[in-house]
């Protein structure tokens, strides 16, 4: 039952440097204009941002996840200790680290 489930985010990139495409946006504000405050631009010419963790975790509330810990750590900005495929294409690293996600079911 989605009341037993517990859900855990992260690390993961975080609000501030997951730029997004503005058809990205659009996509997501067709769906659901809610969703709209999980995005920010820095100015009005810049790229939009994306809450990723904010919006997986309200995404996973609404669907009756009972606990959903996010773990607030950013593995862009803390690339020395977690892998971004983003911060090693940034810094002009010529291989980069591999990751994997998992969703568990025990």
């Amino acid at each position: 039952a989605r009341r037993h489930i517990h859900a855990a985010i992260g690390p993961c990139i975080g609000p501030s440097v997951y730029e997004v495409g503005p058809d990205f946006e659009a996509e997501f504000l067709k769906h659901d204009p809610a969703s709209a405050r999980f995005f920010a631009r820095a100015g009005a010419q810049a790229r939009p941002t994306f809450d990723l963790p904010g919006y997986l975790s309200r995404r996973l509330r609404q669907a009756g996840a009972a606990v959903v810990a996010v773990a607030g750590i950013c593995n862009h900005t803390a690339h020395r200790e977690f892998f971004s495929y983003r911060g090693s294409q940034k810094r002009g690293e010529a291989d980069y680290g591999r990751q994997i996600s998992a969703i568990v079911l025990s």
